[in-house]
């Protein structure tokens, strides 16, 4: 475990010596300020129609609100989209760039287990996106809430369940590396990303259609790539109650947000998946031809 957390650590020192982190802030400082700025503007409007209105002000949780809930939303999915984004491009070639450039002779020459090291640049990578997506979703909830005073109803499970979901796409995609090309690898993972989401369509429109086969195609989906299913349960712990009957009354028809929370079980596959994912990368790797 020593070795592992070893080559973690190198792999947190490539991130910055690449100055990925670098980057990374600041174009999500860009981000969030062009986005926060937006939800500034809109406050500002939604206030005005107040007053034009003749009243006081507004519920922060009332429909007059949705707006602003709405725009906190469609922000985390945006988190949530940029921090996938990160995972699979930050993580593509954690172990078959090595091997593409000739560095891994001579990392395997010394006292680490091939193992070890699929492990440590899991560990090291899954750190540096975890934290990435945590950090940029507490500046994006929090600058809504002293903006608008909006705050969702439970955003640390919600934070939970997006981390899980970057945690997987990282074991999948070191898993790749070790079964790919660098190319191949961010190219398939990229495909199971889509079908995770192509899967939430589908049970959507399967649930609002009353069609058994859509749903059952869905849920197939979900259970191959189960990250888009840990959005939309994340997003129902940041929807408040309005939200939420709003889309029962809709009969869920939104595919980008769930009006029920994600079945436990499902979770439970999602930590089980990634932890499969990291030990067949380990086992893979240790059995390679290189």
């Amino acid at each position: 475990m020593r070795n592992a957390l070893l080559i973690a650590e190198l792999s947190l020192r490539e991130a910055v010596r690449k100055r990925l982190v670098v980057v990374l802030l600041l174009l999500t400082a860009a981000f969030l300020g062009f986005y926060l700025y937006g939800v500034l503007r809109l406050e500002q409007t939604l206030d005005q129609r107040a007053l034009d209105a003749g009243l006081d002000g507004r519920s922060v949780t009332g429909a007059a609100n949705l707006p602003v809930m709405y725009a906190a939303m469609f922000g985390m999915y945006l988190v949530f989209f940029l921090g996938s984004l990160m995972a699979v491009l930050s993580t593509v070639g954690a172990v078959s760039g090595d091997v593409e450039s000739g560095v891994m002779q001579s990392v395997i020459a010394r006292p680490i287990s091939r193992a070890q090291l699929v492990l440590g640049r899991w560990l090291g990578f899954t750190v540096v996106n975890v934290l990435y997506v945590a950090l940029v979703s507490a500046a994006l909830l929090g600058g809504i809430f002293l903006i608008t005073g909006f705050l969702p109803p439970a955003p640390v499970p919600a934070a939970a369940l997006i981390l899980l979901a970057i945690t997987l796409i990282t074991a999948l995609t070191v898993l790749g590396s070790t079964l790919f090309t660098t190319l191949a690898n961010g190219i398939g993972v990229f495909v199971l990303y889509g079908a995770g989401f192509a899967g939430g369509i589908l049970a959507t429109i399967g649930t609002f259609a009353d069609s058994p086969t859509l749903t059952t195609l869905g849920r197939v989906a979900n259970t191959l790539m189960p990250t888009n299913a840990l959005w939309l349960g994340a997003s129902y712990h940041l929807q408040p109650d309005v939200l939420r009957q709003l889309g029962e009354m809709t009969r869920g028809a939104n595919p980008f947000f769930a009006s029920t929370p994600v079945a436990p079980g499902l979770v439970v596959w999602a930590a089980v998946y990634a932890l499969v994912a990291v030990l067949v990368a380990m086992w893979q790797f240790s059995r390679r031809d290189l």
